[in-house]
């Protein structure tokens, strides 16, 4: 103490408990840190002498001991008492975090204080020497309660914009800016700090680890050399950080953000007092933030859109020629999971829920295409189409997201811990839900082509950013990921066909030609050299389906596609009017054969492909008549290509025309059935 009975303001800060150490485990513990005080205080400059220009102090000053005991007391004392003051400590913030505030903020707010909580384990860690377990789950929880509620937020938009979905091919220079590095892994993260090295510690810290740095010396060590990890939060204001999210959510770049190019501008060296900002010219008393191009929705700052670069990983920008097929909704949906990849990153503790966000929103969107453009009933008899990935794609879509894709009548319970988004302030979207039997007949060629290659491109996108995906989350996690591509996105391939199939069978007009063919004369006692009237009138219809395909501003091979599948709908007719077929005699199969053979010399004219192995399901039908009674059996077992009921139908025709025993028929059909 100073002459007069004050205390100096160089007694009122002691040196910093710098020997507290924290081995990797749980287990941390501290030595007695009196040992050390001696040689620290007394080279400390605090000690050089007093302020009223005595001698030096020296190790046997009054004064000086009664600086070492002070500090003794206090180290022995916080060594006694750490772990109930941490306890405390901590049972006061998880009572703040319990506040509804904390889920209602926006997630650039809850990033920035899921930082600093972090910060705070590690240091509440090496004062305490506990793992702070009961802390790191509260936080846990709140990062889930806030996850479900920004899921929730987030599902509800996107099924207000697939409502609205016209499923247009938005244009090219609309879409050459956007990019997705967070799922590709070539992306900056959500939140930018303006310093570089608190950026690096921040980094650092975010882990929930002891920090144990080289020398095998932990506690307060690491934050000795590199400084106070809260001092930029201290010090800093509301730019300190900046989104780098542009308006698709990403930034073309890659990293940094243009607020901070709008600072950088400011910072440079300037030429007749002139700033250029992403290629606008600013004057010097101008602030650029007049001058941007939208309010970013997280971090509520002014942002700029930058203008296209060549990335070094142009393999993985979307304005490559097969990804540019974009709509809105699934622009929508892939900015949605270039986010959620973003805070799997940023949120490591609760990463595997983000994944599984990014799995349900796949899933909503594969069930929207779905009702949007095909048929219900997926159990078709053609050959080559077995859907079953699709049919376990939708089973499982129906299980993870039932509550998602049926209409919502009432409100949600309060109770729940999604029901936080209603207090979202950020927040503008009414929770509704898209019809659940769309009309898949309402929507024109074009727009079915654009509906098949938008959910391609974002299974495409998925395939890319399956690696970094992994990469993210812990290996134990491992199989959701693989599960999730083997039963989902590896289904959207059979999706497009099942789209495909049905806009060839809506927009060629051939139902009606099943009774046409199953009402033929074919008791016929001579073969004529005339052909059944509805050959002509299948090919005129077929000559109107190429039209129109012409003429739908598609490309030429989805025109080849849909041509092929319609050669498919020809047999299929065929093959159902010919199993319906009640009497025929041996010269009426003959005229059948002779039909499919005039169908397909006049089939030739249309398409540039070999139509004969489209067609060859029918023949092969029609030369079943001449089966001997016990080979049935055996046919119908090694031609899965026909339903049932095709066959049923062969066999009752061939048992009435041949006069089997009922005996024999009736076992027949018992064998196939």
């Amino acid at each position: 103490m100073a002459e007069d009975g004050s205390v100096p303001a160089s007694t009122e800060r002691g040196p910093p408990l710098s020997s507290l150490e924290v081995p990797p485990k749980s287990s941390v513990s501290i030595p007695d840190t009196t040992g050390i005080h001696d040689a620290k205080l007394a080279d400390h400059p605090i000690f050089e002498g007093r302020d009223d220009g005595s001698a030096a102090s020296s190790s046997g000053s009054p004064w000086f001991l009664l600086r070492k005991d002070a500090v003794t007391f206090v180290s022995h004392a916080l060594h006694r008492g750490r772990r109930n003051l941490w306890q405390l400590t901590t049972s006061r913030v998880a009572v703040l975090l319990s506040s509804s505030a904390v889920s209602s903020t926006s997630i650039h707010q809850f990033l920035r204080n899921y930082e600093d909580l972090s910060i705070f384990i590690l240091a509440g860690e090496a004062f305490c020497g506990i793992e702070a377990t009961e802390f790191r789950q509260k936080l846990k929880s709140i990062c889930d309660a806030y996850f479900s509620a920004f899921h929730r937020q987030n599902i509800y938009a996107l099924k207000m914009v697939m409502e609205k979905e016209n499923w247009q091919i938005m244009p090219l220079d609309t879409i050459q800016v956007v990019s997705f590095p967070g799922l590709v892994g070539d992306g900056a993260a959500l939140i930018v700090s303006s310093d570089r090295s608190t950026s690096s510690r921040s980094h650092d810290s975010r882990s929930v680890r002891p920090v144990v740095s080289g020398s095998k010396r932990g506690g307060f060590f690491y934050w000795q050399e590199h400084g106070n990890p809260f001092s930029s939060k201290l010090n800093g204001s509301s730019e300190e950080y900046s989104d780098s999210l542009h308006s698709n959510g990403l930034t073309s770049q890659g990293s940094g953000n243009t607020d901070k190019i709008g600072r950088h501008a400011k910072s440079s060296p300037k030429s007749g007092d002139v700033n250029h900002v992403n290629g606008t010219t600013l004057s010097e008393d101008e602030n650029e933030d007049l001058h941007a191009d939208f309010i970013d929705e997280d971090s509520q700052l002014p942002s700029r859109i930058s203008k296209p670069s060549h990335s070094r990983h142009n393999s993985l920008r979307t304005n490559d020629e097969d990804m540019t097929a974009q709509t809105g909704s699934s622009l929508s949906i892939l900015r949605l999971m270039d986010k959620y990849a973003r805070l799997m990153q940023k949120l490591e503790i609760v990463n595997v829920e983000f994944f599984k966000g990014i799995c349900q929103l796949f899933e909503i969107f594969f069930h929207f295409v779905f009702e949007s453009f095909c048929e219900h009933n997926v159990q078709p008899s053609g050959k080559g189409l077995n859907p079953y990935k699709l049919k376990n794609a939708l089973s499982r879509i129906s299980q993870d997201c039932d509550q998602w894709i049926k209409p919502q009548s009432t409100s949600f319970s309060s109770s729940s811990p999604t029901s936080l988004s209603a207090s979202f302030s950020h927040m503008d979207v009414t929770p509704t839900s898209p019809p659940s039997h769309l009309n898949h007949t309402s929507f024109g060629l074009k727009e079915r082509c654009a509906g098949a290659d938008t959910i391609s491109l974002v299974a495409k996108l998925l395939h890319r950013s399956k690696a970094h995906l992994q990469s993210m989350l812990l290996q134990k996690n491992g199989a959701v990921v693989e599960d999730f591509y083997a039963h989902l996105v590896d289904a959207v391939p059979e999706l497009t066909k099942q789209i495909h199939r049905t806009t060839a069978k809506q927009l060629l007009h051939i139902n009606g030609y099943v009774d046409r063919v199953a009402n033929a004369k074919w008791e016929v006692k001579e073969l004529g050299l005339e052909h059944n009237g509805y050959v002509d009138l299948l090919l005129g219809e077929f000559k109107h389906y190429k039209t129109r395909l012409a003429h739908g501003g598609i490309s030429k091979e989805v025109q080849d596609l849909l041509l092929e599948y319609g050669l498919e709908n020809v047999a299929e007719t065929l093959i159902e009017g010919l199993s319906r077929v009640k009497r025929c005699t041996d010269e009426g199969r003959a005229l059948m054969s002779l039909d499919l053979q005039v169908l397909i010399n006049g089939l030739k004219h249309f398409v540039s492909f070999d139509v004969r192995p489209k067609l060859q399901i029918v023949e092969t039908f029609i030369k079943a008549y001449y089966l001997p009674e016990t080979e049935y059996v055996h046919w119908s077992r090694v031609h899965p290509e026909y339903s049932k009921s095709q066959i049923v139908g062969l066999v009752n025709l061939v048992a009435t025309m041949k006069g089997w025993k009922r005996k024999t028929r009736l076992e027949v059909l018992e064998k196939i059935e």
